[in-house]
């Protein structure tokens, strides 16, 4: 976006999903008093989303040629077309009659208060509004002209040829009438959270309390349900280690580049314990910073480079000054946090509206830390091995319960250099829970073991350290540091051990004990998805593959159609190019039957013109209840586009991949198991509900079983990887004799391997057809790349594009 200023004659285009009534009302709805009865009587300010529709425009602005003509961009969240549009210029006439309806009998405040996330408004000057409008038309966008740039200094809008809104756009800047408060901040008690609330005993058991606390347990169940490898940019999965169980402190992830690779990533973390604010909202503000920047400070950031963003959630105030002091003192806490640190908020939301019956939200304010860094400096949490050094950052308080903020900042310095020097090889914030705890967790991801030095009391285990961090420092090199270290306000708590326990003096407690009680108190409302791989017959296939292009190429061209809700298309084309392919990639258009003539005659011969027809991955059909790749199927049973893949298979002894999605699409074609497309039998093999009945994303370790297929020509049969998974319907069902023919003719090309993340028969995570040309898959071996999941052991790549296009060499 260019960030020009709209000039009068410009013109405002609506881009993306269809108006309707679902919505109408949000932005004032989540902000009144809710009532038992509001599920009645407010369901329609609920917002409807549109997840493919918001892909499409997504794409549509990956394009710089349609990024440099938007002068400015809203989304239409908060206010609908008054606000999206209404802002994006001083003057405006908008058109209410052109906005595009779902269904008709909208009247003019309908159109103008509904708020949906799949549309935008751009402005453009009028000039580009055709080349503008033919891009959208290439991406299946629809965009439509709704309001014009004029110089009246008003806000028109116009409903049937009638004006129903003309403001003067100064009132509109006035923020209407002032308004005041009475705020009345209330000095809180004495600080309670050191180790009053420990009630003395073991160590074991003051883990467990910890462990099993809402605040400190496990969120492994409710994490997976979020897509964590999307666009091949990981750099920290969510939980590390080679068990993938320890927790990241934040994000990690490579900025977005269509072309070529890049060594930056942005990292992020939030800082907010209810109980604090509950207790002071001026130290929740404060404390809420301060995490967020150890949490930062742990990932390896360089924390005077860090930016905040704040989110503020309240009760509902009213006219009670003690209400409104807490909001106040919130965010003077977390000025204060900010002015001590040096660190700038640049931007931020708040609601005050967290009120139902008689139930109110803890005070509540949120800090976001971002920043920017390369892939090598960033660490992760997980102790790497055993032998080497504990080092923790205390942060100790003063009579108010403030932190030494300039010791901190010093501190954090020192550790960022020496994460860069690879002395420092893991790192962890000290949470609300304390430091035992802290050390704990980290022991989950590789099962390494802690032994805590008995010079520790109850007060350094367990005591309040918000702002600390533990570290694992290498132990030839520690050990030659140790006065640098104290300098830097760091004291050595001890060393990693072997085995999967924790020690303290004569105690020790297994490691799988504390494992289960961090894991139990969410488990029934998020479980985890992995089940034990069943033990099943011998399934290794290890004759090769028979076929052999009869034309060979240098440079074999791939076809990667896209249809609404394809979401992996950019990363497989990445990993396309990488292996020395030429790639052609069309966005299936459906506006018309029409344009749905002209893109079945656009990809038939596309793939006529290819040697490897590709399905990527998405959520076709918006993942609808077993409705996911229907659409895919559907176009791909036209005759056109049936014989094409015929003539690619059986005249051009081409090759078809399909993952995920994309698997699914095969499966439903017939193109799996059996090689050309034909209707499905109720007794066919299919891909149906995850055995956990939701969706998953995780890192799980897959093994080669066959290689009678061309894409796994590059590995060996035994071979184990670690494989991103992101799927709802990735569950492999077939009759047991059908899962011994496939066996047998060597057709179950990968297994997963220890855990069985979908509860497949027989643990199968990729099959092929009867010649192994066609190979359908779950795991997304497209998203891999350089500095990617450092927090995960590998191998990664299964070498499958690199392989497809040695066939044809």
């Amino acid at each position: 976006m260019v960030r020009e200023k709209p000039r009068p004659g410009d013109v405002v285009l609506l881009i993306g999903g269809k108006t309707g009534r679902d919505g109408c009302g949000g932005a004032t709805g989540s902000s009144k008093v809710h009532t038992v009865e509001s599920i009645q009587e407010s369901g329609a300010e609920v917002q409807k989303g549109n997840p493919p529709e918001e892909r499409k425009i997504q794409r549509l602005f990956r394009h710089p040629e349609v990024s440099t003509m938007i002068k400015r961009c809203n989304d239409f969240g908060a206010g609908g077309v008054s606000v999206a549009i209404g802002e994006l210029a001083d003057s405006l006439e908008i058109d209410l009659d052109a906005v595009p309806k779902k269904y008709e009998g909208l009247d003019g405040t309908e159109l103008a208060i509904s708020e949906s996330q799949e549309r935008m408004a751009v402005v453009v000057s009028l000039q580009d509004m055709e080349a503008f409008m033919e891009w959208a038309a290439v991406e299946n966008v629809e965009a439509t002209k709704v309001a014009t740039v004029t110089n009246s200094g008003r806000l028109l809008m116009k409903w049937r040829g009638k004006a129903v809104l003309d403001i003067s756009r100064a009132f509109l800047d006035t923020n209407g009438v002032k308004q005041a408060a009475a705020i009345r901040v209330v000095a809180p008690e004495a600080f309670p959270f050191d180790t009053a609330n420990w009630k003395g005993g073991s160590l074991e058991k003051g883990l467990k309390e910890r462990l099993q606390d809402l605040n400190g347990c496990s969120q492994q169940g409710l994490g997976e349900m979020f897509d964590s490898t999307i666009g091949a940019g990981t750099v920290l999965m969510p939980y590390g280690g080679k068990h993938r169980k320890t927790p990241v402190d934040g994000m990690a992830a490579k900025l977005p580049v269509l072309k070529g690779e890049t060594s930056t990533c942005s990292l992020m973390a939030y800082g907010f314990q209810p109980e604090i604010g509950k207790w002071s909202p001026f130290h929740g503000g404060a404390y809420a910073v301060l995490e967020s920047v150890a949490k930062m400070a742990a990932m390896g950031a360089d924390v005077g480079r860090i930016r905040l963003s704040l989110q503020e959630y309240f009760e509902r105030l009213g006219t009670d000054p003690k209400k409104w002091g807490k909001p106040f003192a919130a965010l003077l806490g977390a000025f204060h946090a900010q002015k001590q640190l040096g660190l700038a908020a640049i931007g931020g939301k708040d609601s005050m509206s967290g009120s139902f019956e008689h139930l109110h939200v803890p005070p509540t304010l949120v800090s976001f830390a971002v920043a920017t860094d390369r892939i090598e400096n960033i660490v992760s949490p997980e102790w790497k091995s055993d032998g080497n050094l504990i080092m923790v950052l205390k942060a100790d308080r003063d009579e108010n319960q403030m932190p030494d903020w300039k010791m901190l900042l010093k501190s954090y310095a020192m550790i960022k250099k020496w994460m860069e020097e690879g002395i420092v090889l893991s790192a962890k914030a000290i949470g609300w829970q304390g430091l035992a705890h802290a050390m704990t967790v980290m022991s989950f991801g590789n099962g390494t073991g802690v032994e805590i030095n008995e010079t520790w009391t109850d007060q350094d285990l367990y005591g309040f350290q918000l702002g600390g961090l533990v570290l694992e420092v290498d132990a030839e090199k520690g050990s030659r540091l140790k006065e640098a270290f104290r300098q830097a306000g760091l004291q050595e708590a001890g060393r990693t051990i072997p085995d999967h326990k924790v020690m303290y003096g004569e105690e020790m407690i297994d490691g799988s004990v504390l494992l289960q009680a961090w894991e139990n108190p969410l488990m029934s409302i998020y479980p985890q998805s992995h089940l034990p791989v069943e033990e099943k017959p011998e399934t290794l296939w290890s004759l090769g593959n028979i076929n052999k292009p009869a034309v060979l190429t240098r440079r074999p061209k791939v076809f990667i159609p896209v249809f609404p809700g394809t979401n992996c298309e950019f990363d497989t084309i990445r990993a396309f190019e990488r292996a020395g392919t030429e790639v052609e990639s069309m966005v299936f258009r459906n506006q018309s039957p029409k344009e749905v003539d002209e893109s079945i005659k656009r990809m038939a011969q596309a793939i006529e013109n290819s040697q490897m027809l590709m399905f990527p991955g998405g959520f076709s059909a918006g993942d609808e209840p077993e409705g996911s790749a229907k659409f895919i199927a559907a176009v791909f049973r036209n005759n056109r586009l049936k014989d094409s893949v015929a003539t690619l298979l059986e005249e051009g002894d081409g090759l078809i991949l399909g993952i995920c999605n994309g698997f699914q699409a095969l499966i439903k074609l017939g193109l799996l198991p059996y090689g050309q497309i034909q209707d499905i039998q109720p007794t066919d093999p299919t891909l149906t509900f995850n055995h956990i009945g939701r969706h998953i994303s995780a890192m799980v370790r897959t093994k080669v079983t066959s290689n009678l297929s061309p894409w796994l020509s590059r590995v060996e049969v035994g071979d184990v990887f670690s494989t991103p998974i992101s799927h709802g319907e990735g569950r492999f069902a077939a009759k047991e004799y059908v899962l011994e023919n496939l066996a047998r003719q060597g057709q179950i090309a990968i297994r997963y391997e220890g855990d069985n993340p979908n509860g497949s028969d027989w643990a199968v995570e990729a099959i092929t057809s009867p010649d192994g040309r066609i190979l359908g898959k779950m795991g997304h071996s497209e998203r891999i790349g350089r500095g990617l999941y450092k927090n995960i052991p590998g191998p990664f790549d299964q070498q499958l594009f690199e392989s497809g296009a040695a066939y044809f060499r």
